[in-house]
């Protein structure tokens, strides 16, 4: 049975998971220590500190989706790797960056998944760790319309933005680039003012300014928190910040939020864009980004005003649904998730189907109208598009199910650590045995 709770401790979360952006900041030059470091960029050892309030030059994920934070002639790796020198990891090239992304345009595989650096009037592009024959180019050249000087860049994927493109900032100014368009620059006004640096991740956009950020939509520009965070508080190790002492110290919430913990998913689900979501506690992973790497999200970080456990979730015309209880709640599916008015709603006053007052799972399968509903051994069928319940109520050979979906690669039934894979609907329907289960962490989690 599924408890529709969620902890206090729950608010508190690992570095990330409040990724809201920030309009970014001067950095202070204010200093109340009167014995300052002769070089405020490193620390006391001498050796460059990622931790200071000096901030990035560039962001950057690369091909492998390993973060790079780059300043002066030195590069960070991850989460918390040491400093090194750029042209040690970045052939032929010596800092300080300008701006950096990685191209993201599928249609164009010589181009896809490239990271590109810039500096002054170049732009030097990678792949697989070495640089591309004939770069470095004049910016000129490879971006045409774009200009010198850079102060960041930010790819932007089709279905977040109109086309796969990419914005680049320079003053308050953006110069948003497809390379399919003509003209292919567009330039306009930024309202968020100046980025220092900018990176997207895991379909979120970020807009630095020294050792702020603020999180923004890549299309109006808009300011997506109310205010600015420090990135040394969710990007990367520092001491003495951060919330990851709260998980340390929460049991509970370590388990919720650790994937690999064989604690079972309360719902899994996958639209008809592949994005693919696992479940737990208040919590979700996105099972598609894995090379961006692996973070627990709080529902109410892509869906708003929703928290607490869902039983169910399942995609239709452009909406995701969530079953909480004997509550319903629908989101339209855009470039970012839009809750419906009005929900809310009872399952029976959503769908014709009196009896049911909550399931164990439920799911979609791609290109159908058809919406399985499953309490305990029943299979229940609803057709979305009249919402009313057709056909005879069917059993399966499962029962205490935690939840299931449906993709292109079949039906999956997933009960506490394990799942079952069917081919589709019909042969579980004439099943009599189950098939060997699977591991629910090796396969989706990459455990």
């Amino acid at each position: 049975m599924k408890v529709h709770s969620i902890s206090s401790a729950l608010l508190y979360l690992l570095p990330l998971v409040l990724s809201y952006p920030l309009i970014k900041g001067r950095h202070n030059d204010t200093r109340t220590d009167p014995h300052p470091a002769a070089d405020p960029q490193h620390n006391a050892s001498g050796v460059p500190d990622r931790c200071t309030d000096e901030g990035f030059g560039a962001i950057t994920l690369d091909d492998d989706g390993v973060i790079h934070y780059f300043r002066g002639d030195t590069v960070w790796t991850g989460f918390q790797g040491p400093p090194q020198l750029i042209n040690e990891s970045w052939a032929g090239l010596t800092g300080p960056i300008d701006a950096a992304f990685r191209n993201h345009n599928e249609k164009k595989p010589q181009e896809h998944q490239r990271t590109y650096l810039f500096k002054g009037s170049l732009v030097w592009s990678y792949f697989a760790g070495k640089l591309v024959t004939g770069f470095p180019r004049l910016i000129s050249q490879e971006f045409p319309g774009v200009p010198d000087d850079l102060d960041a860049a930010v790819e932007c994927h089709r279905g977040e933005c109109r086309t796969d493109s990419t914005i680049f900032f320079k003053g308050d100014t953006a110069y948003i680039y497809s390379s399919g368009e003509q003209p292919p620059v567009k330039q306009r006004h930024w309202p968020l003012g100046i980025c220092t640096a900018a990176v997207r991740w895991l379909e979120r956009y970020y807009c630095f300014n020294g050792i702020n950020f603020t999180r923004f939509d890549p299309v109006s520009g808009q300011i997506l928190a109310p205010r600015p965070l420090d990135s040394r508080d969710y990007f990367f190790r520092c001491p003495g910040r951060g919330h990851r002492h709260v998980v340390r110290q929460n049991v509970t919430l370590a388990s919720i939020i650790n994937r690999c913990s064989n604690r079972s998913y309360d719902a899994f689900s996958s639209d008809d864009a592949s994005r693919t979501y696992a479940f737990r506690g208040g919590w979700y992973f996105r099972l598609d980004s894995s090379k961006d790497g692996w973070h627990p999200w709080p529902l109410n970080h892509t869906w708003s005003n929703l928290q607490g456990v869902v039983d169910a979730a399942f995609t239709f015309a452009n909406r995701m649904y969530f079953i909480q209880g004997s509550q319903v709640s629908v989101y339209l599916s855009d470039q970012i998730y839009i809750p419906v008015a009005g929900y809310p709603k009872a399952i029976q006053e959503e769908w014709d189907v009196s009896g049911v007052t909550a399931v164990d799972a439920a799911f979609t399968c791609p290109h159908s109208s058809d919406l399985y509903l499953i309490m305990g051994n029943k299979l229940i069928l609803v057709d979305l598009t009249t919402q009313k319940r057709y056909g005879e109520d069917r059993t399966i050979i499962h029962t205490n199910l935690d939840s299931a979906m449906c993709n292109t690669h079949g039906l999956y039934l997933l009960q506490g650590p394990i799942f079952y894979h069917y081919k589709n609907v019909e042969e579980l329907l004439s099943s009599r045995k189950a098939p060997a289960p699977g591991d629910i962490s090796s396969y989706f989690l990459d455990c």
